[in-house]
């Protein structure tokens, strides 16, 4: 109502600021945290709280003196966020570590391999590769040997894949059913307790049956069967106490009602329990229970697990199963909890029965299970609130039932970043001391922050600097968190160096763009933020970016940033998650041009054609805000993000439907039904898209070479339905490189050139391939010259243009690739290579040594491990095998270079 009021005056101001006013918060004395500039006095600081300083309302309308002064203050609103502490297992050396867990996995115990991989899961989480992480993950699952192990690592991994359901829906219908992470059936992986032979002696003569009395009513028992329950009732039947003489005994005192007895007396027979209710097993355990009878307690405890079928009834169950010692129910219960993670952590009474328990009471629901219990819980906590008692609950576990240094490490470590979240300094730093003196050096980070935050600014300084020194070679990590503690030219030169040793840390460049926007320097900052989102598409760059052309006045820039950021993180909120991204975007949105759905479509051709990935994101964003066809929009941003579950949802048809389910299928493994679908999809109706991904999928899973014939006439199918140039020029590609598989060249040429005439840019790459293979070294430099002046995205243009030239032109284009995209091995690997023919052995092994710092890559170690082995270093180069096998297990090249090595090791 406010911000409608004031649009009718005629001058708007931001929702943000309306926000931070409703919050209490001073949004530009909050922005104004760093870079505070000298001409920015109290008074104009005061004036540019006018939102036309910052954002015009119409364009054109911004007074001189405002847009004159307004630069100065407005870069200086930009806040970079000070680089997170990672509450991850961060060792010095991860290959080490990983060759470690390697060598203790070929010589442990069955029952120790599923915490190994739980620990080779931490290192990779800790490398940010998801993916490895979920592998291992799947190891400690499959490797698990006992019920608790199987129920915690597959309810994990079920969480941790989450949104892949639809998966195993799509297998289902194609006939092919996954039972995986299902809920399992805990009492059949558990011995059941068996009768004990009765061995009765009677030395006086005493009645066959008994009499229990209890209040008003008598339960006839076998004396003998009843004695047979256990130690206690042979005792009270057969032995030297009074009762063992009477015919009757009274029981009202023990609590027990007569319906419980009666179900006592039929087990103690039949030995099963049938058609008893909930309560009164309850009732019956509790008794059996008190008079040791295990095989009864045995029998109620796996009839009440089988009734754990709901979240409520695990509650309601829960606290009991602990307090009578149950493990099959307690550990029911507890499926039920990990099973709807994360939801179940959010209700209290869960975190309650999950975390007011004793070592007796986690060991009777989790078993031998318990770390990688709290593990699990821990992990889901962190992402839902790191800074909840919850999370500190959970890690405080994690601490207790830690067995090994390396258990202990992480969680002491995460127990310091939860602590600190927190704004508990104290014991943050004797959690964050406790794991950096049992080894874990990133811990160093924790204290130096907590010193600063003390006003030991210097202290933080001096402990990097002491860390630096002590390691060799130093991380990247250390010189950019050195960086917080100095100012200058100092704190430059240690962003420099932190972005030498890794350059995949994204606080270097953001600061370096922001202060170089604050000297006025405008271009040199975009140049600066641009370097890091050339390949690594990180929101917080996105947003630094935006902020910076908000400062240049170029609204169209900043709203393709922010768009590309909303379709990476719908919910995402920028300044420090005080706004979100969605209003900014709203604000934004008013004061550039509006697009019509045919200006969009050409926006869409122009960026796709110039393989700028970001600004084809966002025009496909403003294209589904303004209700477009979302099904072919989703699918769209499917080729760009390998996300087609929205596509799928949004289907116009039925046969569009099935092609997006295809592509699923395809692109998780599941080939044979993924061309299931499209050929589903073509009985309905023939479509470009159908065929497309016929054609596609049998190209790159069929072995046979006759299949390149069904191929080229499945891609000349699809060019004959309707459908855009965009996509069109795809499949001309495609077909292109069937034709030089079939070594066609002059089709293949023909099919490149007419994708060229529709403007897909990638066909320059196979059309260089064509003049290589024609023995035209020249000509394909010059094609993939041409892609490399037209893509935006161009590392990997570099990459391939340095195949078609000479070694010194090939060494300058892969440098041009690893300052465009660090994260592509090949030009590391291929100077190395060029290092060790030159007979540079040990330089050659620092240029592959200087990737593997940052990037876990099977390519790189393996590399590596082949150097280490041509000079003799068998120790290394088993190192490096064991790493290398650690990221892919199954590698056929490395298994046998690391058979090979193997046998060389003394």
């Amino acid at each position: 109502a406010v911000y409608c009021e004031i649009e009718k005056k005629g001058c708007s101001v931001l929702i943000i600021l309306w926000l931070s006013w409703r919050s209490g918060i001073c949004f530009i004395s909050y922005m104004r945290t760093f870079y505070p500039s000298d001409s920015c006095s109290k008074e104009s600081h005061l004036n540019s709280l006018n939102p036309q300083s910052w954002l015009q309302v119409e364009r054109g309308k911004l007074s001189s003196s405002a847009s004159s002064s307004a630069p100065l203050c407005r870069e200086s609103f930009i806040k970079v966020p000070e680089p997170q502490i990672l509450p991850h297992y961060k060792p010095l050396d991860y290959v080490e570590v990983l060759a470690q867990i390697h060598e203790e996995l070929e010589s442990c115990s069955l029952q120790d391999r599923s915490s190994l991989y739980l620990l080779q899961y931490q290192v990779f989480r800790g490398l940010g590769e998801t993916k490895l992480g979920q592998r291992s993950l799947r190891s400690a699952w499959q490797e698990a040997t006992t019920v608790h192990e199987k129920v915690v690592f597959g309810s994990w991994l079920r969480y941790e894949k989450q949104g892949e359901e639809v998966i195993a829906e799509l297998l289902s219908s194609c006939g092919k059913y996954s039972e995986e992470f299902v809920p399992l059936d805990i009492a059949s992986y558990l011995p059941v307790t068996s009768p004990e032979a009765a061995s009765v002696k009677v030395k006086r003569s005493i009645s066959r049956n008994v009499v229990f009395k209890i209040e008003q009513e008598r339960i006839a028992c076998d004396r003998r069967k009843i004695a047979s329950l256990s130690a206690p009732f042979h005792a009270m039947l057969y032995g030297s106490f009074t009762e063992s003489l009477l015919d009757e005994i009274d029981m009202s005192e023990n609590h027990v009602s007569p319906s419980a007895m009666r179900v006592v007396r039929d087990f103690s027979v039949a030995n099963v329990l049938i058609g008893v209710s909930k309560n009164l097993l309850i009732e019956v355990l509790v008794f059996a229970n008190k008079f040791c009878c295990e095989r009864l307690k045995d029998a109620c405890d796996r009839e009440l697990a089988s009734l754990v079928s709901s979240m409520e009834c695990a509650v309601e169950l829960m606290d009991f199963a602990l307090e009578e010692s149950s493990p099959i129910l307690a550990a029911s219960c507890l499926q039920v909890f990990l099973y709807e993670l994360p939801e179940s952590l959010t209700d209290e009474r869960v975190v309650e029965a999950l975390t007011r328990v004793n070592r007796s009471h986690v060991s009777t629901m989790a078993g031998k299970a318990s770390f990688s219990l709290y593990s699990c819980l821990t992990e889901v906590s962190m992402r839902l609130d790191p800074r909840s008692d919850r999370t500190l609950s959970f890690l405080e576990k994690v601490v207790d039932f830690a067995e090994s240094d390396r258990q202990r490490v992480l969680g002491f470590h995460r127990l310091g970043c939860t602590r600190l979240l927190r704004k508990e300094y104290r014991e943050a730093e004797e959690a964050f001391e406790t794991a950096f003196n049992l080894g874990h050096v990133y811990s160093a980070t924790g204290l130096a922050r907590i010193g600063y935050i003390q006003g030991h600014k210097l202290w933080g300084y001096e402990k990097l600097t002491s860390v630096i020194s002590s390691v060799s070679p130093p991380l990247g990590w250390m010189y950019q968190e050195r960086s917080l503690y100095c100012e200058g030219d100092k704190k430059l030169e240690d962003l420099e160096k932190a972005t030498e040793l890794d350059p995949t840390l994204t606080y270097p460049y953001m600061y370096r763009a922001v202060k170089l926007m604050s000297e006025q320097n405008a271009e040199a900052a975009l140049e600066e933020i641009n370097r890091i989102l050339g390949f690594k598409l990180a929101l917080e760059c996105l947003e630094i970016r935006f902020c910076l052309y908000l400062g240049m006045d170029d609204y169209e820039a900043a709203l393709r940033d922010i768009q590309a950021a909303l379709t990476l993180c719908p919910d995402y909120r920028m300044f420090d998650g005080k706004v979100a991204a969605r209003q900014l975007r709203t604000l934004v949105y008013e004061h550039v041009e509006s697009w019509t759905t045919a200006d969009c479509w050409m926006q869409l051709y122009e960026k796709w054609s110039n393989v700028d990935d970001i600004g084809s994101l966002s025009v496909i964003y403003q294209m589904l805000e303004a209700d477009a066809c979302k099904g072919v929009l989703y699918f769209r941003q499917s080729l760009l993000l390998l996300s087609l579950q929205l596509a799928r949802e949004h289907a116009s048809s039925d046969h569009e439907r099935l092609v997006y389910e295809g592509w699923i299928l395809y692109d998780t493994g599941h080939c044979e039904e993924g061309l299931q679908k499209a050929k589903e999809s073509i009985r309905i109706k023939r479509s470009f898209e159908a065929y497309f991904l016929q054609a596609y999928a049998l190209a790159e899973s069929s072995l046979d070479p006759s299949s390149s014939s069904t191929v080229v006439s499945l891609l000349e199918d699809a060019l004959k339905c309707p459908s855009d140039r965009l996509r069109k020029g795809q499949a001309l590609n495609n077909l292109g490189s069937v034709y030089v598989d079939c070594e066609k060249l002059d089709l293949a040429a023909d099919c490149y050139i007419n994708a060229l005439k529709v403007r897909h840019t990638r066909a320059h790459q196979g059309l260089a391939r064509v003049h290589f293979l024609r023995n035209d070294k020249a000509a394909a430099y010059e094609e993939m010259t041409r892609l490399i002046e037209k893509a935006q995205n161009n590392a990997s243009a570099y990459e391939k243009r340095s195949e078609y030239c000479d070694r010194e032109l090939a060494k300058s284009d892969l440098e041009m690739v690893t300052r465009l995209d660090p994260l592509r091995v090949y030009p590391y690997r291929y100077r190395a290579a060029v290092l060790m023919d030159s007979r540079k052995e040990k330089e050659a092994i620092e240029e592959l040594s200087r990737a593997i710092a940052f990037k876990a890559d099977l390519h790189l170690l393996h590399l590596r491990a082949a150097f280490h082995e041509h000079n003799g270093d068998v120790s290394s180069a088993l190192r490096d095998c064991r790493a290398a096998l650690s990221v892919d297990p199954n590698h056929q090249e490395m298994l046998e270079l690391h058979s090979r090595v193997n046998s060389h090791e003394p």
